[in-house]
This record gives C-alpha cells, structure tokens and sequence, in this order.
C-alpha cells in the first residue's frame, strides 16, 4: 500500500493542550522551520498551511520555507472572492517554479460569514461556489498556457493569460474539501483530489461514493483524502491517556463559548463536525478509535485517531480501503507529535524515514547515555 501521508503547520499556535494559554508555546519562523524540516527528515510529503485571520499567511509561509527545505512539498491555500483567479494564478507558478514543483494549492471557500464579510466578501453559500467554480476555471486556463476569455456571472476576464509557467503540467495539483452539494459537485468537475475531515468510516464513504459518481458524469476520476489528528502511543491505553490530557483544562464555559462562535458558520462540514460531539465531553469516541475531542473547541478538523501504531494504522488502512491515498495528519505539539508518529505509525505503513534513507555515517543510532559514559544495551531482534 502507497499512501501520501502530510503533516501540518500550526500558524494559528501550538501547544501541550486545547483550550489554555498553559503549556503554549511560541510560534514564531523559527519553530516553523522546525517542524517543517523535521516533517520532511521524518518522511512526510509535505505539509498543509492553514489559512484565515486566526494564521499567519500561508502563501508567505510556504515561500519562507523553500529554501530551508529539500523535497517537503507546501499545501497552501487558494482563496476565490478574496484573490483575483489571474493573479493568484501568476503567485501560483513563481512559487512552483522558485521551489522547484513543490507546490500543491488547497481551494478554500470559507466558511465563516463574518470573517468573509471582514475581507469584503458578502455572498452566499451557494453563490461562493458558484463564483469558486469560475475562479478555477479560470486559474487552472491559464496555468495550462491558454489565453482565457471568460464572461461569468462573478468573474470576467480578457485576454487572462501567464507567461512564466508552472513546473508542474498543466498545473499544481489542486486539493478540496466540501461536505454540501455544491461542494461534491464543484469537487467533481475541477479539483484532483477531495479531502473529507475524519468522520466515520460509513459516512467518508458516502462522500467518495457520491463525488466518484459526479466525477465520472464529467468524465473524470478524482483522488481521494482524509484530514484528521492522531495521538499515538506505545500502547492504546497511553493514548487514551494523552487525548484526555489534551482537553484536561477545558471547562464547559470555554467549550459553549467555542461552539457558539462555530455555529455561525454555514459550512456543512463544519456542521457535520459539531453534530459529532453536540458539545458533550462524555461521549468522544464516535467510531472505533475515533475521538471528536479536538472539535469541542477546534474549528475545522475536529477528529482524531487514538491508540498505539499498529491500531491507528489499522484504522487509516480502512480509509485507504475506500480509496483514500493520502492523509493530512497532525498533533498537538506539532513537533513531538512528528516524531512521534514517524517512530510508532510509519513502520506499520512502511514509510522510511528520510535520515534512514540517506547514506549512513559514522554515527551511530543510541539512546541516551547512561551515567556520563555507558552505551544503552543493544535491543534484541
């Protein structure tokens, strides 16, 4: 089995639990630099920016980390109704050629009214994909080389064209993630790949069932992801413990203040996310390891999978069963977790840390040295 597995970069803060100033840390270049070359030593493929008024600029980030960076590809966000699809077009293929086609780009509708009403924008749910849709006809034209004309009813352009094309043909992949109608149809007729949050196994696979079927109405095959936390342990039981502690200092105001500002989004992913949990703390564990604590106060991915490695492997391989290829994985903090999940989950996938792919040296792996001079015992195969 082949899988894309993704890391994420917390512009919006990171830290050792949800909700509290306590155990936060600063996030500053220099922690994403961090985690960003740690993800790619590790054997991520990349990472996704998140992108809103509660992160840093995604596009600015992802250039920032080029050239600290080797082979880690950057998710970065498109936003139709806040760029023009041209523009946004001409940044897209000088951040592909200046990294060397490590680009991909995250279509993102948004979801909050209020937030979209700070950058000017003031459409509908069903009027942003339409206008999502002409945007991307339009970007994806003239990536392609083609001189575009279009006419529609949100966006009109003459003569659109780039001069300086992309490196990757006809165009940087192009990801989504959309639960509505409008969404599923967008999905199927321009994006490459669709991404679901980490909801129950029957419910992603209503949702790949039904873009599958729009797709092929257009002639076309979409590939297929999941975005979802992971606290993996050495045992289940220690993984279990870890996601308690990680809501240990939630209290039921800061959760009802939470769900309270979530609710004004119309996105119905976001809604499909709430209706997991319902604001309650005493039933988290929706699915077989599948924990919807981190929605309690978490806009956006909500869900987690929960155990030791070869559990959550086991539940990753269920989604890869449906046809999902690549995950976006990620954990709080962002940087042990990365180890974390490089040393537990990947040997059961079969990923191969880079530093292990890269020829040996005369240094050795060992553990900590015991009292100032002994070498850890040898662990028996």
């Amino acid at each position: 089995m082949s899988l894309n597995i993704f890391w994420f970069l917390p512009t919006h803060g990171d830290g050792h639990y949800l909700g509290t100033a306590q155990g936060a840390r600063t996030v500053d270049h220099s922690y994403l630099q961090q985690v960003a070359q740690a993800a790619e030593r590790l054997g991520f493929g990349g990472v996704l920016i998140p992108t809103g008024r509660s992160c840093e600029d995604s596009w600015i980030v992802g250039a920032s980390l080029i050239p600290v960076t080797e082979r880690l590809k950057f998710l970065i966000a498109l936003r139709p109704g806040v760029m023009s699809p041209t523009f946004a077009a001409r940044q897209a293929a000088t951040l592909d050629r200046l990294s060397g086609g490590r680009v991909l780009f995250n279509l993102v509708t948004g979801g909050d009214p209020e937030e979209l009403a700070g950058d000017g924008q003031h459409l509908s749910h069903a009027e942003r994909y339409e206008a999502a849709t002409e945007f991307t006809k339009i970007w994806k034209g003239v990536l392609a080389g083609e001189t575009v004309d279009f006419d529609g009813k949100h966006h009109q352009v003459k003569g659109a064209k780039v001069l300086f094309p992309p490196v990757q043909k006809p165009h940087p992949p192009l990801y989504f993630g959309g639960s509505s109608e409008v969404a599923h149809e967008l999905a199927a007729e321009q994006v490459d790949l669709y991404i679901s949050w980490g909801e129950p196994l029957d419910e992603v696979a209503e949702k790949i069932a039904d873009v599958k079927a729009k797709a092929a109405k257009h002639g076309r095959t979409v590939r297929f992801g999941v975005r979802v936390h992971v606290i993996v342990r050495e045992t289940t039981q220690e993984a279990w413990e870890a996601a308690d502690r990680l809501i240990s200092h939630l209290d039921d105001e800061t959760i009802a203040k939470a769900q309270a500002s979530l609710s004004r989004f119309d996105s119905v992913g976001q809604q499909r996310m709430a209706s997991l949990h319902q604001g309650r703390r005493d039933q988290l564990e929706i699915a077989p390891n599948l924990w919807a604590g981190v929605g309690l106060v978490r806009g956006g991915a909500g869900t987690a999978l929960v155990g030791d490695g070869a559990t959550v492997a086991a539940r990753l391989k269920e989604y890869a069963d449906l046809g999902v290829d690549t995950f976006v994985l990620s954990g709080y903090p962002h940087l042990e977790e990365a180890y974390r999940v490089a040393e537990l989950l990947f040997p059961h996938l079969q990923i191969t840390p880079q530093l292990e792919q890269e020829p040996r040296s005369y240094i050795s792996p060992f553990g900590e040295i015991v009292a100032n001079d002994i070498l850890p015992k040898a662990v028996a195969s």
